[in-house]
């Protein structure tokens, strides 16, 4: 078993095991259910907005811990006054460090579109989005089979949620692009070798229709890429290693989009 195969062996028994601590019904009673979902695809597009969607990350399983001190609500605040045009809380702990209550905590601070960023293949996964205050999920190529993912995508929007699609190469985003996905993420980073590349996005760029926001995804350090991809096509950046490495990642943040934005009038 590779990295992804373990990580999604142990995602089905912990949603079992939530499924009977929490049921739905129960989680039906958050009040994030009566809400509408910030859009995420709007705020992307947004002029006023960097179209970076600035990530919290404890973690990875390629990094080890990344920023284990870093507080949540500190955190999210700098990254939406930096000039983010969304979140992305990371909600798996064993993997990434994440839980439900770092993405409530920045729902509580912030009025941003957030999207749930964790291994979501199961329905329930959808609810519990929902229920802790998420306005989009991510539903990844490489763990579900295309109807799957199509399915998923249609419960999400059931409850007025966006979704984003990941995908690593031409073959995965070939066999997804009738799943009905609101924004596609391209990975720049090869699941089996985690070497990073940006001519990912590049090239599966043409592929992707003009009715999706495109995301490149990974890899992303410098204002000069961002530029670069926006050259072809890319409205939306997600990043968080780059911002959590630092002691202070609102203040990278900050930085870093005063840096685009000056690059950008150049």
């Amino acid at each position: 078993m590779n990295i992804l195969d373990e990580i999604i062996a142990y995602k089905r028994k912990e949603v079992e095991e939530r499924k009977s601590l929490y049921p739905v019904k129960l989680l039906e009673n958050s009040i994030y259910f009566s809400t509408l979902p910030v859009s995420m695809k709007k705020y992307i597009r947004r002029e006023d907005k960097t179209g970076i969607i600035a990530e919290f990350k404890r973690k990875s399983p390629s990094k080890g811990i990344i920023n284990a001190h870093a507080p949540v609500e500190r955190t999210s605040i700098g990254y939406m006054q930096a000039g983010a045009s969304a979140l992305s809380v990371l909600t798996d702990k064993p993997s990434f460090g994440g839980s439900s209550e770092d993405l409530m905590t920045a729902r509580k601070f912030n009025f941003c579109p957030i999207i749930r960023k964790d291994f979501t293949i199961d329905e329930y996964q959808v609810v519990e989005a929902k229920s802790i205050g998420a306005d989009a999920i991510l539903l990844i190529a490489a763990v579900l089979a295309p109807q799957q993912s199509k399915t998923l995508a249609a419960f999400a929007r059931s409850f007025g949620m966006e979704v984003l699609l990941e995908v690593h190469d031409e073959e995965e985003l070939k066999q997804n692009l009738e799943v009905g996905a609101d924004l596609i993420g391209v990975n720049n980073r090869n699941l089996k070798t985690f070497e990073v590349s940006i001519d990912v996005s590049k090239r599966l760029a043409p592929m992707i229709p003009d009715s999706v926001v495109k995301v490149s995804e990974s890899g992303i350090s410098s204002a000069d890429t961002i530029i670069e991809l926006r050259k072809h096509g890319y409205q939306g950046f997600l990043m968080g290693e780059n911002f959590m490495k630092h002691s202070r990642p609102e203040r990278a943040a900050m930085e870093f989009m005063d840096e685009l934005r000056r690059k950008s009038v150049q």
